[in-house]
């Protein structure tokens, strides 16, 4: 008996979808946009990211951003050189202090009181630059979160106490701090610059492109204008704040003619002090670059421990 097999070709079922060897149609509007991006070329390379300018360009402006670098910072630098060389080679050329010496730093210390000069130098700009700063934060949030009658009028006769010459003041506030018992003391540097027309217009820009909707959204909350100020606004200008304060900061430490009016002393702060170090010195370079290097350094202590704030606050003037 014979067996026969029959076998049955059974067609696949038709495919729903595309051919995957054929390539899918693009709609229409979709190549056209691509296209329009495409024609999109910028007319110049400052129109380009960063990222996509030439090579030859950006190695350019790294070597004159390095340049310029090192001129600003060559001064300090060789002043410091200076400072630790041994005192009978404070007009050497090297670029090095070999062998280093720190008999200029001993001689500073021992024939003027630099210490205590600095802790009143730091004292006194401390207290001026958060009086400042206080006051600033207080006259701004008032000009640009309030309204009244008069505002703008205010605010330009604020502002232009701050074109008024200190030659002109000197005087008026000689006199006052006279007729207080203030003279010699160093409540009277700090007394008359407790308020600053300029750190009062940089707080009120700041304030100025702050959120409304934030303080509209505090005050449906329920909190007074002290509370929105020191819970909303301050914490969103840490950056603001830190780099004014840093600004005002430096100008006290710097000030120079108005404590050798009031301080009848010269070992009273490290300006006037070293003042009378190169009148009493003379030619002695690596002495008064040593008493130099020592004033210098809180500022740059300081500079170093904030200068993120002080970074966060001129490239972003916006909420973090």
């Amino acid at each position: 008996m014979t067996t026969t097999a029959y076998f049955v070709e059974v067609a696949p079922p038709p495919r729903v979808g595309p051919d995957p060897g054929s390539t899918p149609a693009r709609p229409r509007t979709a190549t056209v946009a691509a296209k329009a991006r495409l024609r999109r070329v910028p007319k110049d390379l400052a129109d380009l990211p960063v990222g996509s300018r030439s090579r030859t360009r950006t190695a350019l402006g790294h070597v004159v951003l390095g340049a310029l670098s090192v001129v600003c910072v060559f001064p300090v630098y060789w002043m410091y050189i200076v400072a630790f060389r041994e005192p009978g080679t404070a007009l050497g050329q090297s670029l090095l202090p070999w062998p280093v010496s720190l008999e200029n730093v001993r001689h500073v210390w021992d024939a003027i009181p630099m210490g205590r000069m600095l802790a009143n130098t730091f004292l006194v700009a401390l207290l001026s630059a958060v009086g400042q700063t206080l006051i600033a934060l207080l006259a701004a949030y008032a000009f640009a979160a309030w309204r009244f009658f008069g505002q703008r009028v205010l605010f330009l006769l604020f502002v232009g106490t701050w074109l008024v010459p200190f030659q002109v003041t000197m005087i008026p506030n000689y006199v006052t701090l006279s007729k207080l018992g203030l003279l010699n003391t160093l409540s009277g540097i700090v007394v008359p610059t407790l308020c600053s027309a300029m750190a009062v217009l940089m707080l009120r820009q700041h304030l100025a492109a702050f959120p409304k909707e934030l303080l509209d959204a505090s005050r449906m909350d329920g909190r007074t204008s002290w509370g929105t100020l020191w819970r909303v606004v301050v914490p969103n200008m840490r950056p603001a704040l830190a780099s004014l304060f840093i600004l005002l900061f430096i100008s006290a430490w710097n000030e120079y003619f108005w404590p050798a009016m009031v301080l009848q002393r010269s070992d009273s702060v490290v300006q006037v002090g070293i003042r009378g170090f190169m009148g009493a010195e003379g030619n002695n370079w690596g002495a008064l670059m040593a008493a130099s290097g020592l004033a210098c350094l809180p500022i740059l202590l300081l500079y170093v421990v904030l200068q993120r704030h002080v970074i966060d606050a001129f490239v972003r003037s916006g909420l973090k």
